[in-house]
């Protein structure tokens, strides 16, 4: 009998030790330049098809399904009424359906959520975390290793080729990012022949990538927290300002063009004996918001006592220098995305 992709998993962790493999070793670009192999079921797939789909997604995401194509994939969110995400996600279309790729813990609370919404659409939604394996690989060998394979690779950011009922995906970040999903089966061998070259990594290593690209993620903890511009999704093309009528249109869009942005989301280091964590609030001395500085989105250690992370941060009290981590806590180094910020995003 052939092992199946959980016996793989748990033969490749058992290997790794009860810790699994440190997320990198030492901080720094440098540290992460070497060929890793990603496991990612800690992301969780939601599958959307039938006649209706994409209208029924065009009114339910921030994002332009229009847009989406067999070479190209987006970023994307679902807001509640308020206009605040309530989950952000990476949306594929291959064949006759679409994937939503988020957090496997937010997807039980967004297909409950998108199903409110079905009403008499011709539409489907299904968790196919299982149905669908995904791994990726990071460093200068990942286009290497999988054209050795014979499969292509996209050229640019968010590029998808699709092969043999596969999807390659190039993610952006600082070092080459290639995601596969597939079938368990065609999924396995190919993780078997990665694996004799690249080093098995774990999901906080997948997460502090995801920080460093400033992609942001919508966790249990933050759900129903930011509106997409406080967290830059507008920054990494997650939001359309033309495509028309979707839960929470109105406050996205009064915000984007009537409003003034009050917070957004920055990189930044600190020091803690405390993990910080998703939801963890910050306090500054200059804040002028009764609704606090602004709160952690995510965090991943880089050593001991070290932590990168994404934060949604009032503009003002980032500018004044002195952000904490809770009221007397460690101080952020506070630093723009990789993309950064726009002039007519300036307070």
């Amino acid at each position: 009998m052939h092992p199946t992709w959980r016996d793989v998993l748990t033969a490749t962790r058992a290997q790794l030790g009860e810790d699994g493999v440190p997320r990198f070793p030492e901080s720094g670009p440098s540290s992460t330049d070497g060929c890793r192999l990603f496991d990612l079921s800690h992301l969780g797939l939601i599958a959307v098809r039938g006649d209706d789909a994409a209208d029924f997604l065009q009114g339910q995401l921030t994002n332009d399904i229009r847009e989406l194509s067999e070479t190209h994939v987006q970023w994307s969110s679902h807001c509640s009424q308020k206009g605040r995400m309530l989950a952000s996600f990476l949306v594929i279309r291959a064949g006759d359906a679409f994937y939503l790729q988020l957090p496997a813990q937010r997807v039980p609370e967004l297909l409950k959520r998108l199903r409110m919404f079905v009403l008499r659409s011709r539409v489907t939604l299904e968790d196919a975390s299982d149905e669908l394996v995904r791994i990726a690989l990071t460093g200068d060998c990942a286009a290497v290793l999988l054209a050795k394979r014979g499969l292509p690779v996209p050229d640019q950011a968010n590029g998808l080729a699709l092969t043999d009922g596969l999807a390659v995906i190039r993610l952006s970040g600082h070092l080459p990012r290639l995601e596969l999903i597939g079938p368990p089966d065609s999924m396995r061998e190919h993780w078997e022949a990665f694996r004799g070259t690249a080093t098995p990594s774990n999901a906080d290593g997948w997460t502090l990538l995801d920080i460093r690209a400033g992609i942001p993620t919508v966790y249990n903890q933050t759900a129903d927290a930011f509106v997409p511009q406080m967290a830059n999704m507008q920054l990494i093309d997650g939001v359309s300002f033309n495509k028309g009528c979707y839960t929470g249109q109105e406050v996205v869009a009064r915000m984007q063009y009537l409003g003034k942005l009050k917070r957004r989301m920055y990189l930044a280091e600190l020091e803690s004996d405390v993990p910080p964590q998703p939801g963890d609030g910050l306090v500054s001395a200059s804040s002028a918001s009764q609704q606090g500085s602004g709160w952690v989105v995510s965090a991943s250690r880089t050593e001991d006592g070290r932590y990168e992370l994404l934060a949604v941060v009032e503009i003002n009290a980032a500018e004044s220098g002195e952000v904490r981590l809770g009221e007397g806590g460690p101080l952020l180094r506070l630093k723009d995305p990789p993309y950064g910020f726009p002039a007519q995003a300036e307070p």
